[in-house]
């Protein structure tokens, strides 16, 4: 099969009346140890429709949760939606979309779907689009419950060139022409303006100006959910002939895609939280190493410590322990993105212990994984969780 890379998709947006507001939300993977956040989400949004209704947030996907009668009303929305009129077609294109945060005044992406045959989470495939993190091939199965059997997909996977001179960015803003969404995010979440891109061959040949040694893209946020559908997709061609490969609906994931260098991104470090274990016992035993700037949180107080200062030999020191503790010990842990939150919840938990962790420079990010194959899990985060893509536009995969 031929890879494409980048595909021209026909997306689809909610129709005119549809409250915006209600209906977009936040990626599922955020505030995982808040169910709060949800509670509150799912009482402002009530019967609106929503992207809501069609995702499994992870809060509720906890080990041995059933969540079968989550991803039965999930499929079951997006095929009444589908019916019902919910959605409405633009032309096939891209959308250029900028979106502002209470932390950034402007960030510039582009709403583009990608060849999964272009894409891979194994370092030794050399594939243009690539994994920046560590894959946990284990996420996946749950996630690939949820994929299998939907009828559309709504991304939250955000992907990132390489483009210091921002070419890519010019070349979108100029072919952006009629405004499809301009609205507030709802839970803090900022300012979004989308404006549809009918004419994409500038912004292809823009593209193609930046590939550079093999790679055009890495994955920056929701790669579990990239390598979802790439799984998806390597089961569904099973059944497939030639010609149907190389058009299926499912081939082709909608994604973001942003400039490293765009202003509007910045990379903020992904704390632990460990939780269901002896607090002394876990900071007694942790290794004070290296001469990066790091810090224990246990009852919302702050112990500095010290670790590699390399923010990616940081996470890997600090994983390799807390998964050795938690083998001989008990426990689980979760990932965590603001300070103050990881404070507030060891203050909260006895027995929660959180560790600070330095962030990476974001300059960093492409020889890293070129040299090294991959960062450790969640060693960054693009941003705070309200920067986090909201679900907004959907594509069909059936």
């Amino acid at each position: 099969m031929k890879k494409f890379i980048i595909s021209v998709p026909e997306i689809l947006l909610p129709n005119k009346g549809i409250d915006l507001a209600a209906w977009a939300v936040v990626a599922c993977d955020q505030h995982t140890s808040d169910p709060s956040y949800w509670e509150a989400l799912d009482a402002f949004v009530g019967d609106k429709p929503s992207t809501l209704r069609m995702i499994l947030p992870e809060v509720y996907m906890e080990e041995g949760a059933d969540t079968s009668a989550r991803e039965r009303a999930a499929k079951e929305t997006m095929r009444a939606y589908l019916k019902s009129g919910v959605f409405r077609r633009l032309p096939r294109g891209f959308v250029f979309v900028e979106r502002s945060t209470p932390y950034v005044a402007r960030r510039c992406g582009i709403v583009l779907a990608v060849d999964l045959e272009a894409y891979s989470y194994r370092h030794e495939d050399a594939a243009p689009i690539r994994a920046s993190e560590a894959t946990i091939v284990e996420r996946i199965p749950p996630r690939l419950k949820i994929r299998e059997g939907a009828v559309l997909e709504l991304p939250h996977i955000m992907l990132l060139y390489d483009d210091p001179a921002d070419t890519v960015r010019a070349a979108a803003e100029r072919a952006a022409g009629e405004i499809v969404y301009d609205f507030p995010l709802n839970m803090g979440g900022g300012h979004i303006r989308g404006r549809a891109i009918t004419d994409v061959r500038p912004v292809l040949d823009a593209f193609s100006a930046i590939e550079r040694n093999g790679i055009l893209f890495m994955v920056g946020d929701g790669n579990h959910s990239l390598a979802t559908a790439k799984a998806a997709w390597d089961k569904k061609k099973l059944s497939l002939n030639a010609e149907e490969k190389e058009t299926h609906p499912a081939r082709f994931a909608l994604c973001e895609a942003v400039n490293l260098y765009d202003e509007g991104i910045y990379f903020e470090a992904i704390h632990r939280l460990v939780k269901g274990v002896d607090a002394e016992k876990f900071m007694a035993g942790f290794p004070l190493h290296g001469d990066g700037a790091g810090a224990l949180y246990c009852g919302g107080k702050k112990q500095p410590i010290s670790l590699p200062r390399h923010a990616a030999d940081a996470v890997a020191s600090v994983d390799a322990y807390i998964a050795k503790y938690l083998a001989e010990n008990g426990g689980s842990v979760d990932y965590v993105h603001e300070e103050d939150a990881l404070a507030a919840l060891t203050e909260k938990y006895a027995d929660h212990v959180g560790v600070l962790l330095p962030k990476m420079d974001k300059a960093e990010l492409f020889p890293y994984v070129l040299q090294k194959g991959s960062l450790p899990r969640k060693t960054f985060s693009m941003g705070e969780s309200a920067e986090k893509r909201y679900y907004l536009e959907a594509k069909e995969i059936r």
